[in-house]
């Protein structure tokens, strides 16, 4: 990169005074300030957008990789399954397939228990921190809207005949 010390910097603000002229000076040196944020804000946008992409192809490539290592699994569990219901087959001359006999027992038919329904009722902090009608009306609160044209309508001087 460009490396700028302090003389190189100095050296560059004397020549713009000399070339721009003191009276332009401080609008120049802000647009040069608001272009650089602008550009150093567009190359970290541009960095950050590069390693999302990165980290997405890494997320991917570690995707496949668990995917087939559970496709893996599931396939070894599945031969030792099949292997161990040859092996009861033939040692005790049953069927033992899933769906061979489907197996009703008492102990597993719970009923589902459905909680009752009940009411929410109405919320007790807004019924206990509600001000009452009296203290209203005596305070001068309004407790109903009125349009602008009605308020004024209301509050307009009578004309006397």
């Amino acid at each position: 990169m460009i490396d700028i010390g302090l003389s190189k910097m100095a050296l560059i603000g004397a020549v713009a005074l000399i070339v721009i002229g003191p009276e332009k000076l401080p609008r120049v040196a802000r647009t040069v300030g608001t272009l650089l944020g602008k550009a150093q804000r567009y190359v970290a946008d541009v960095k950050a957008e590069v390693n999302r992409s990165m980290e997405l192809d890494e997320l991917r490539k570690m995707k496949d990789t668990v995917e087939s290592a559970a496709r893996d699994v599931e396939q070894s569990i599945q031969t030792s399954a099949s292997d161990l219901q040859k092996d009861m087959e033939s040692s005790l001359g049953q069927d033992f397939s899933p769906l061979a006999e489907p197996s009703s027992s008492p102990a597993f038919d719970v009923p589902a228990v459905v909680p009752a329904y009940r009411h929410p009722g109405k919320n007790w902090r807004l019924k206990r921190g509600a001000m009452p009608q009296w203290y209203k009306a005596r305070a001068g609160v309004r407790t109903k809207a009125q349009s602008g044209a009605a308020r004024v309508a209301r509050f307009r001087p009578q004309k006397f005949h």
